[in-house]
């Protein structure tokens, strides 16, 4: 079999649409000559004959685009809340995966557990069915209810992430502002046309003390770390 027919086989058994990361978990690259496949399998699929782009990160057949389910298949720009919810629930499923592969343990809050990433939901995905009592009961509702949380070995939340895919960015950064005398580093995910909203926001006298502590992250830089997190993990395999 072709590699680029392994390529479409490998993608059409996750269903016609999948991430880099998820091509190079599962294509078989045994017996390739060469000695970058996941390059080879990302030169492959920018082949416009035969896949498609649908979102930063994650690509499809163009001979399954009838048949993707909704929650794939979406503008990046909802139209409606259904379509916000399932763009929120993406780009809260690649930072669980990127947390697991740097082996935190992952959080997300229990109302988006049942919601749909990848044929998965994201309760599937992170690790934490509970999240760890690291201090007072306040603190820890706060961070029961931020989008994706990471938690390092000693049981203490390291990284803390808002995905703001239409909503305002202030109500994110007043449940930071909260826990700004922990340890933590704190982001927004977002795409890049919201940067202006976000630097003029923290600028404000109100979040003076996260100023320095919250980083902004766009949809395609967050894509392209999920897929170089897959890439090193693959690397290791090899």
């Amino acid at each position: 079999m072709k590699q680029s027919e392994q390529v479409i086989k490998a993608m059409t058994d996750l269903g016609g649409y999948a991430t880099f990361g998820q091509l190079y978990q599962s294509v078989g690259i045994v017996g390739w000559k060469t000695k970058t496949p996941q390059a080879t399998i990302r030169r492959i699929v920018q082949d416009e004959n035969i896949f498609f782009n649908i979102r930063p990160g994650l690509w499809a057949l163009k001979s399954h685009k009838k048949e993707l389910p909704d929650h794939v298949y979406l503008q990046e720009r909802p139209r409606n809340k259904k379509e916000e919810e399932y763009g929120h629930s993406y780009y809260q499923g690649l930072l669980l995966e990127i947390g697991n592969i740097q082996n935190y343990e992952t959080y997300v809050p229990r109302q988006d557990k049942n919601k749909k990433f990848l044929g998965k939901t994201l309760g599937e995905v992170g690790t934490m069915a509970e999240i760890y009592k690291f201090g007072y009961s306040n603190f820890v509702n706060h961070v029961k209810n931020v989008d994706v949380s990471w938690f390092n070995s000693r049981k203490m939340p390291e990284c803390l992430f808002e995905v703001e895919h239409s909503t305002t960015m202030y109500n994110s950064l007043i449940k930071f502002n909260e826990l700004a005398d922990f340890k933590i580093r704190f982001y927004i995910v977002a795409d890049e046309s919201r940067r202006k909203e976000f630097d003029a926001k923290i600028e404000l006298d109100t979040f003076k003390m996260l100023k320095q502590e919250v980083g902004f992250y766009n949809y395609a830089a967050l894509s392209k770390l999920h897929e170089n997190c897959f890439l090193i993990e693959a690397a290791l395999r090899i």
